[in-house]
């Protein structure tokens, strides 16, 4: 069994092009680590409709040169099966970006060799940029497929790959299963031509066109006076939401300098996601040095967006599901048109704003990639602070475009005399109140989720929180409009609970959510202590029928 696992390993260096990770893979193997090395080579990382992610290493379980380079191979593989033109001056377009983690500037580089040398073209976005600008990219340029190296807000020793094809949409099965069979055929690297040059290395005119396209974004004329305090989390949003944000003429944003400019160690968090405890710490501190309207933050790929607004003498940040109905709110006042759709974990609120307004309402699988395949859609968001806000210029969640609509949002209500405070509990009068919160456990040992999903499954609960569950829905089963999915939907009489694996990382993570009706403004308080009351009941009975 070792002197195999040795063997595997061995194998591996000698097509490995990287020297860190030959250096990392020769010293494990000198030291004879089994225990580390089966932990490399015990599979491969599996590519599924997030595409890759996983931590940076050595062997084909971490993400590194070697395994993106398969992927690409794989890629290519697919696309000339598909009829994508190669080896003449019709041949398919990938557009490439990448962000500033580490390694992301070597991922793109080899994905844009591996494509050139497969007979198509590539042209590689001119520094680490938003992912956003890499989805109206792909349009923008007429490509056939669009890569972004990203892991997005995952921890600092993570890396990932996500693909995108033609419309500018991530990939949904079965192209996911597809490009995954191509990979797995790649026999060797040996076998994948790279040349050394021969894709492009794009301009700036491709980030003129996106900041071009933000005009859309926002109705003309409208109040542009909100001040904010703005935080990049370590990431590449900041230089272009600054440019949005002149171009549309808002205050010029307070920058959160200790984490204003791309670092890949994300020195000052403990997970560079704003959601995560403490993660805003040093946003609000600005805030109240400065006290502004608002506070909006972008995760690393500056593709989410993050809302924070003072409550009472101090700050909070806003729920992605309180930012959702907010943005759906604006949008209706000005007059839109087109479908609402969000994933079926968000709140049910935006149903509720949409059919009030007669607007077409869609319930999705949890990503964009669902989300933004939606016809005819106006406006996508998801609870994981994923906005959608112009689908014709970006079909995927944008943190830039999302921070220049809730801060018109906000400019238009400060001018009011109000705040986004005051339009959610209006929101709450109209339609109920809908509260929302998240029972999340991240593990070390995957098979802990799965034996939760095993368990309740086999020993389904009846009540939660004294409320009795009217449906159960497993989502394995799939349903009249939704494909398959492994998760659970329990339906109770004024709450709703879903249960799901998450996609990018080791988490169970339950989405809770209870309506209350209002009769009054003066009634809120009653009602948000009550939702709390239940939220918490909920989550300590769904604690212990998962066993988790």
């Amino acid at each position: 069994m070792h002197d195999e696992l040795i063997a595997q390993a061995q194998a591996w260096l000698t097509e490995d092009p990287d020297p860190d990770t030959r250096a990392e893979l020769a010293r494990l193997i000198d030291a004879q680590d089994h225990a580390e090395l089966a932990a490399r080579f015990s599979g491969t990382l599996q590519f599924g409709t997030a595409g890759l992610r996983g931590e940076l290493g050595a062997g084909p379980m971490r993400m590194n040169r070697s395994v993106v380079i398969r992927a690409a191979a794989g890629l290519t593989a697919y696309l000339r099966k598909q009829g994508t033109p190669h080896g003449d001056d019709t041949a398919g377009l990938v557009v490439i970006g990448y962000d500033a983690r580490h390694k992301s500037h070597d991922f793109a580089l080899d994905t844009a060799a591996v494509m050139v040398g497969a007979g198509l073209r590539a042209a590689i976005l001119p520094r680490p940029l938003p992912t956003p600008v890499l989805a109206f990219a792909i349009r923008h340029l007429g490509a056939v497929a669009g890569v972004e190296v990203t892991a997005s807000h995952n921890p600092p020793r993570d890396n990932g790959y996500k693909v995108y094809l033609g419309d500018g949409s991530q990939i949904v099965p079965p192209a996911d299963a597809e490009i995954a069979a191509e990979i797995a055929a790649v026999p060797s690297l040996t076998t994948v031509r790279r040349p050394t040059e021969g894709w492009d290395t794009l301009d700036d005119s491709v980030l003129d066109a996106y900041l071009a396209r933000t005009d859309a974004v926002l109705a003309k004329g409208s109040p542009r006076t909100a001040r904010t305090v703005y935080t990049a989390m370590h990431g590449v949003g900041k230089d272009v939401l600054l440019a949005a944000f002149a171009r549309a003429g808002f205050p010029e944003p307070v920058l959160v300098a200790e984490q204003a400019d791309p670092d890949p160690e994300f020195p000052t968090v403990a997970f560079p996601n704003p959601e995560e405890p403490g993660a805003m710490d040093l946003a609000f501190d600005k805030a109240r040095e400065t006290a502004p309207d608002l506070i909006i933050a972008n995760d690393p790929d500056a593709d989410r967006c993050a809302v924070a607004v003072q409550d009472g003498t101090d700050w909070r940040m806003l729920r992605g599901d309180e930012v959702g109905a907010l943005l759906a709110a604006h949008l209706v006042r000005r007059g839109v048109t087109g479908a609402f759709a969000e994933s079926i974990v968000s709140s049910s609120l935006l149903g509720r704003i949409a059919g009030k307004a007669g607007l077409p309402h869609v319930e999705t699988l949890t990503g964009f990639k669902w989300i933004a395949r939606v016809e005819g859609l106006r406006y996508g968001y998801e609870e994981a602070l994923g906005y959608c806000v112009d689908p014709d210029g970006v079909r995927d969640k944008d943190g830039i475009t999302a921070a220049l609509l809730i801060t018109e949002l906000a400019s238009q209500l400060k001018e009011e005399g109000r705040s986004l405070l005051d339009l959610l509990d209006d929101l709450a009068v109209e339609h109920g109140l809908h509260a929302t919160d998240q029972l999340s456990v991240r593990v070390q040992d995957l098979s802990l989720i799965a034996a939760a999903m095993r368990r309740l499954r086999e020993q389904p609960p009846t009540e939660l929180a004294g409320l009795p569950i009217t449906r159960t829905d497993d989502l394995t089963q799939g349903t009249d409009t939704l494909p398959p999915t492994d998760g659970l939907r329990y339906t109770l009489d004024g709450a709703r609970v879903i249960v799901r694996p998450s996609g990018t990382e080791p988490k169970l993570k339950c989405y809770l959510e209870v309506v209350i009706p209002v009769a009054s403004h003066a009634d809120l308080p009653a009602a948000r202590a009550k939702a709390t009351d239940l939220l918490e009941s909920i989550k300590r009975d769904l604690s212990t029928a998962a066993g988790i």
